[in-house]
């Protein structure tokens, strides 16, 4: 079986959970298929899609076959028009939802190779969902089109081509149930196997609490946020509320913020925020175990590493129950609790501090459930029997 994963920019080190879960996906199916990477010379997403980084060409990262191709000139300006009233929930005329594909990132020279080639491969695997390499790629053998969307209910869901093209393609593969019960919802889906198959998580790494309080020089109970920080992934509602708690409470509880981007915090709980930035994978896994409890504010997820690594150093989380990914993946671990105002986020925070070894518990079930249904083992199975389904 020969799988060709077509993703926008692809690399060992770049950021992004869906750039992370590819490379995971690939590295495991290594020895069990035939797998290459299809992509564009860009760099990484914050990079400017209009210049060509790498060389085009095959190389081979980290024992994966890369076949890279020069990207399309695009018009930037004509794209920032039309993504700001997508970023503003404003309807597109279908001109405009033509600009949004054809002016971000494309690869008229990976189109041509995939038209051409397209009977060397079994099947062409897309992740995520919203670019032009996706939509473009797809549209040249929708049959043999497996897409792994990443989607959160926003207005990029709904453009019309997608609404199209996503109901001739062979399968679509989901990181958690509320993702495609929201895909359901928005495409009709009939006639493609769509299937819940998660997304696999490193389980394998070790934490230690007490040597990441004595690196840092943190003391008692803490609050962790484990993320980018912008108003996008929820942290300006965790540090609203953590003020608000911090004014209500007698209590040092801290919290403590690891990951990159910027965020102004609020002066009243200066000294209680300890922001560390970016930090080293082993101090990162050393934070979650050492945490009272890890707080995952984001509306928008399709899935959570963080929770994952969290409950696989038994700590629990809370979670934003708008959230319905996160809200379900608390509900079917029992691993965790979630809040919707700040009464309920008090309410959740004051529970784990007073019930330890509830916690203690809650972090248990939810490495158990980490184990049983995320595991790589577990997850490169589900994908090699959805891929082989396919292609029989």
């Amino acid at each position: 079986m020969k799988l060709g994963f077509v993703t926008p920019w692809y690399g060992d080190n770049i950021p992004g959970g869906a750039e992370a879960e590819l490379r995971g996906i690939v590295k495991h199916l290594l020895g069990k298929a035939e797998v290459e990477v299809l992509t564009t010379c860009v760099e990484k997403f914050g990079s400017d899609w209009n210049k060509n980084f790498h060389k085009p060409g095959v190389t081979v990262e980290s024992g994966v076959t890369v076949r890279r191709f020069n990207v399309r000139k695009r018009d930037t300006r004509a794209f920032d028009m039309v993504n700001y009233k997508l970023m503003k929930g404003l309807r597109l005329t279908a001109d405009e939802e033509s600009t949004f594909l054809d002016e971000m990132i494309n690869s008229d020279d990976l189109y041509a190779y995939m038209d051409e080639h397209k009977d060397e491969y079994d099947l062409f695997i897309y992740i995520p969902y919203m670019f032009g390499t996706t939509y473009n790629g797809m549209s040249v053998c929708p049959d043999k089109s497996v897409l792994i969307p990443c989607l959160h209910d926003e207005s990029y869901i709904y453009l019309s081509p997608f609404r199209e093209l996503f109901p001739r393609i062979a399968g679509m593969a989901f990181l958690s149930d509320p993702e495609k019960e929201l895909a359901e919802r928005v495409y009709d889906l009939t006639d493609v196997d769509d299937r819940t198959l998660g997304a696999g998580v490193n389980t394998e790494f070790t934490s230690d609490a007490e040597r990441f309080r004595s690196k840092f020089g943190i003391k008692g109970d803490f609050i962790l946020y484990a993320g980018r920080k912008d108003p996008g992934k929820g942290v300006d509602v965790l540090l609203r509320y953590f003020a608000e708690f911090k004014s209500r409470q007698d209590t040092d509880l801290k919290l403590v913020l690891i990951g990159g981007g910027s965020i102004e915090i609020p002066k009243s709980v200066k000294d209680d925020v300890i922001d560390l930035g970016f930090v080293d994978v082993q101090d990162k896994y050393d934070a979650y175990a050492a945490a009272t409890l890890l707080c995952q504010p984001s509306f928008y997820e399709s899935f959570s590493i963080v929770i994952m690594e969290s409950w696989l150093a038994g700590r629990p989380v809370i979670v934003n129950g708008k959230c319905e990914v996160t809200k379900n993946f608390a509900k079917r671990s029992n691993g965790g609790l979630w809040f919707e105002n700040y009464p309920e986020f008090e309410g959740t925070v004051n529970y784990i501090i007073e019930h330890r070894d509830t916690a203690d518990i809650m972090g248990a079930n939810g490495r158990q459930f980490v184990l049983e249904n995320f595991a790589w083992d577990v997850i490169t199975k589900k994908y090699l029997d959805f891929f082989e389904e396919l292609i029989t």
